[in-house]
């Protein structure tokens, strides 16, 4: 068949059109967080920023932090998402388990430039939060000093809510029956340990409501459903200053966490994941999202970064570290987790 020019230049165009479509389709990251307040400040802070800088389109899922939905898509070998956020405590189970790719820093930033614990072989630190107790000074007489307060039902009767998850809870509980802070790992590594925290949870057992999401704290707050909440303290800052909710955030024996973000073993653009996270681990831009949500920065030098309006109000300002407050470790998590959650599971089944 002879090839005309008309012809040519129409095989032309539909090849063009094929590769737009093919870039178009390479330039797609999906990721998949937690939802509410945070993952609109992601969205302000490195989502539309990324997309703008590098044309990339960012897909969005929201899930509730559950690594089995992430097993799943791994196991299936179907894993329609390329980054996922992740708590510390299930970071090293996810990366013994083959379901989180290792990562390779020299694609990201030096491992050396975060905040200790905050990167690990299989997620890199995104920010660090506060695990804080918030209440109603409208509805309890008397403010709250501690986090511990939440085991007085004496002083502060009325229901209290807390995570439906071990971590946390557990130190917490044998801090409340007098174990040290620097101690609080070391005891709960023993059965013993584990049975004295599970004991002091019985004490209030009864008084709690459980949350799941990060977004019911405050929800549970403004209902007055609850007198007092434990809550990562970016949620309850958000319901201060954006709803402006009359809550307090204790931070006296606050935990300190990181959120973390890891690419799962079989994403489809895993290049593309690693120009990403490379993106938002620089100083300057992982300080730009406790504009968003007071989320203290993970990278070393990205303090001077932050703006001024929002330093006083992170987790790691150093105001909130003069009192008792503990670093939540990530090892005995990856070590220990899995079995306390199935305790825990069975405990609140009882």
């Amino acid at each position: 068949m002879k090839i005309t020019k008309s012809r040519l230049l129409a095989l032309a165009a539909a090849t063009a059109w094929m590769a737009i479509g093919h870039a178009a389709v390479a330039d797609e990251l999906s990721i998949m967080a937690s939802g509410g307040a945070w993952q609109d400040a992601q969205r302000k802070a490195w989502f539309e920023p990324f997309t703008k800088e590098t044309g990339t389109k960012i897909v969005e899922q929201e899930y509730l932090g559950d690594l089995g939905k992430v097993k799943a898509m791994v196991d299936t070998g179907n894993v329609p998402i390329d980054l996922v956020t992740v708590e510390t405590a299930t970071v090293l189970q996810g990366c013994d388990a083959g379901i989180l790719e290792r990562l390779d820093y020299s694609k990201i930033a030096p491992r050396d430039k975060f905040l200790e614990g905050s990167a690990l072989d299989c997620g890199v630190g995104l920010d660090a939060y506060g695990d804080v107790l918030a209440y109603d000074p409208t509805v309890l007489k008397e403010a709250p000093t501690s986090v511990l307060d939440l085991f007085d039902t004496t002083k502060f009767p009325g229901k209290r809510a807390m995570r439906k998850f071990p971590a946390q809870n557990l130190e917490w509980a044998l801090m409340a029956d007098g174990v040290a802070p620097a101690d609080v790992y070391k005891v709960l590594g023993t059965p013993e340990g584990v049975d004295r925290a599970f004991k002091k949870l019985d004490t209030i057992k009864k008084d709690i409501v459980w949350w799941d999401a990060g977004a019911q704290p405050p929800q549970l707050l403004a209902s007055k459903e609850v007198v007092m909440t434990t809550a990562w303290n970016g949620r309850i800052q958000n319901a201060i200053d954006k709803d402006g909710a009359p809550f307090k955030i204790v931070w006296n024996n606050q935990i300190l966490e990181y959120d973390m973000i890891a690419i799962p073993k079989g994403a489809k653009n895993p290049e593309l994941a690693y120009k990403y996270l490379a993106y938002i681990s620089q100083p300057e831009n992982n300080a730009k999202l406790a504009s968003y949500i007071t989320y203290g920065p993970v990278r070393i030098d990205a303090a001077s970064f932050v703006a001024a309006d929002a330093l006083p109000k992170l987790p790691n300002a150093p105001e909130h570290l003069k009192g008792a407050y503990l670093v939540a470790d990530t090892e005995f998590w990856g070590d220990y987790g899995e079995d306390l959650v199935k305790r825990f599971n069975a405990w609140l089944a009882q």
